[in-house]
């Protein structure tokens, strides 16, 4: 004979027909609602993440982690590279100027900040050099007043390669004719695309022509840095100040995109809660149709009983029942889930596409990502096979209680 009979018996309870089709289809219930709640679990996980590794890839990608200034031109900045390359941390350093200011051109103006780069060492700190779509960050040399700029920015001004465009700095420079704004034109060399917000934002020109712009000797403002681990730019920043002189100072991502970032994380965390309540919901409906299953065997388990079984075997036939409603749901869900998580940016971006529904134009990237983690789906497969456990508990031991004498008597 099969053994353990507890395990043999709950089999067949759960294979069986019964009498009563309503438990069948509570039983049913049970099991659709668990594969939906796993399912729905991975999928917006999965697209959480993918949300986060954008922001971390494409934004955090052009914005600095982190960045050492000083409060005067680092007319030496190559030494201070030198000192700060060998922290453990630090992958990339490239030295830096900011500006903020307008550009203009055919009529229309737009807000920029523009940063004064080395081309070569902002390759190993940015991923703009991945995203050009026109021209190269090569092109970027001193005393030629070159610039790169976003294709939202471009196309915002009905711009293109090689145009001209007006850079309007808020320093204001006296004249016969009296104060007015400073001007420069520049001639687009490059045009980068990544997706985001910063596309609109963000212009790059030579470091050196940043000096010149704002009145300074040839220099840079400061450093930025890039890490192996973003979460720990506060603690680098800091430790790398700590051994420099007073004038200089850091600041690290947190200060300018921290916001968005917590956001991601608690939307993704309060949104996994709520969906964990439909896995449940789904364990509260294994609990009612075992509770109805056991009232419907009373007669089974007194025979049962009868023949020599202890409560104990009774206790685990129903838990048996139970779990492999459980088991069954959660490793449908899983296959639904996964498969989701896979293919959903695809298919959000076809019915996107198809029905011309523009549902990301209100966010920093214009497709839905998806990233699957695994440590995900196995947290979510063990929290939905221990939810379907605990379940079957009370069921089971009211099952146990059963009395053959009262179960029989009208029998």
């Amino acid at each position: 004979m099969f053994k353990p009979i507890s395990l043999y018996i709950g089999l067949r309870y759960t294979r069986a027909r019964r009498s009563n089709h309503f438990i069948s289809f509570i039983a049913l219930v049970s099991m659709i609602g668990l594969t939906l709640g796993v399912a729905v679990l991975i999928t917006v996980l999965s697209v959480m993440n993918g949300f986060d590794r954008e922001l971390k890839n494409r934004v955090l990608g052009m914005v600095p982690q982190a960045t050492v200034s000083s409060t005067q031109i680092l007319t030496d900045w190559p030494q201070l590279v030198k000192k700060i390359e060998h922290h453990p941390h630090v992958t990339g350093i490239a030295p830096f100027t900011q500006l903020q200011g307008m550009l203009t051109a055919h009529g229309q103006v737009a807000g920029i900040m523009v940063t004064g780069i080395e081309p070569e060492y902002e390759k190993k700190v940015s991923i703009v050099q991945n995203h050009m779509i026109a021209g190269d960050l090569s092109a970027l040399k001193k005393g030629e007043f070159g610039i790169v700029l976003g294709k939202d920015m471009t196309d915002a001004l009905g711009l293109g390669l090689h145009d001209s465009v007006t850079l309007v700095l808020p320093e204001a420079t006296p004249s016969p004719a009296g104060v007015v704004p400073r001007f420069k034109r520049f001639k687009i060399v490059g045009i980068f695309s990544v997706g985001a917000e910063v596309d609109s934002m963000v212009g790059y020109i030579a470091l050196n022509d940043a000096s010149t712009l704002l009145r300074l000797p040839d220099g840079a403002q400061g450093v930025r840095l890039k890490l192996d681990d973003i979460f720990a730019a506060p603690k680098v920043a800091d430790e790398i100040v700590s051994k420099l002189p007073a004038n200089f100072y850091a600041s690290n991502w947190t200060y300018t995109h921290g916001n968005l970032f917590n956001a991601i994380q608690m939307e993704k965390t309060l949104v996994g809660l709520l969906l964990v309540l439909i896995i449940v919901v789904a364990a509260f409906n294994i609990v009612s149709s075992l509770v109805m299953v056991v009232t419907d065997k009373k007669s089974d388990i007194a025979i049962l009983r009868t023949l020599g079984a202890s409560p104990a075997m009774i206790t685990k036939i129903f838990m048996v029942q139970g779990t492999v409603i459980g088991v069954i749901g959660t490793i449908a869900g899983t296959i639904l889930g996964v498969t989701l998580a896979l293919t959903v940016s695809d298919l959000i971006s076809w019915l996107n596409t198809a029905l011309s529904l523009n549902l990301f134009d209100a966010y920093f990237v214009h497709y839905l990502p998806s990233y699957l983690r695994w440590q995900d789906v196995a947290v979510i497969v063990c929290i939905s096979l221990l939810l379907s456990f605990f379940a079957t508990i009370y069921p089971a031991l009211r099952a146990a209680k059963v009395q053959p004498a009262e179960a029989l008597r009208y029998e």
